[in-house]
């Protein structure tokens, strides 16, 4: 068995939501909750078949983000994985939604940062292993940190 690193490609403004689910209606569901939790929301979902034809299925509102959400799924190759790429919104506006659908079983990462995904490939089929998600800590917050912190949340509309 190999362990590859896998480079999600993405926007700097664009955020991903990536997890393992169980059935081929997944990509319609996910849509489904996606939307409706965020209505002005782009995005693009593909997700990657495990059984019959193994193809990777896609779905979305945003034809580059749905193109890419498939390109990024297929690489990563792991069957039942799915990928959401967001813009215009946050993982935060829909995880909730998403984690609902019922086959839905992991999420694996919810993120804006760079995404390197850890794949075991065992030569008829691959798995996610785990994620890494963003860099590593530089230090400790201080207390001007902190008040950075609290005026960014109330600047983008998350905190009173």
């Amino acid at each position: 068995m190999e362990i590859h690193a896998v480079e999600i490609i993405k926007e700097d403004d664009e955020n991903i939501i990536l997890g393992q689910s169980h059935f081929i209606k997944t990509v319609e569901d996910l849509y489904e909750a996606v939307i409706q939790s965020s209505p002005g929301i782009r995005f693009g979902i593909a997700f990657n078949e495990a059984s019959g034809p193994c193809l990777v299925r896609h779905e979305g509102n945003d034809e580059a983000l749905r193109r890419k959400a498939a390109e990024n799924i297929k690489k990563i190759g792991a069957g039942h994985a799915f990928l959401i790429l967001i813009k215009d919104g946050f993982p935060i506006n829909c995880l909730n939604a998403v984690k609902s659908v019922p086959e839905v079983c992991t999420i694996f990462a919810a993120t804006a940062n760079p995404l390197t995904v850890l794949v075991a490939d065992k030569g008829t089929g691959r798995g996610i292993v785990g994620v890494i998600d963003g860099e590593k800590p530089s230090g400790y917050e201080t207390e001007d940190d902190q008040k950075k912190r609290h005026q960014f949340l109330r600047q983008i509309g998350y905190k009173r």
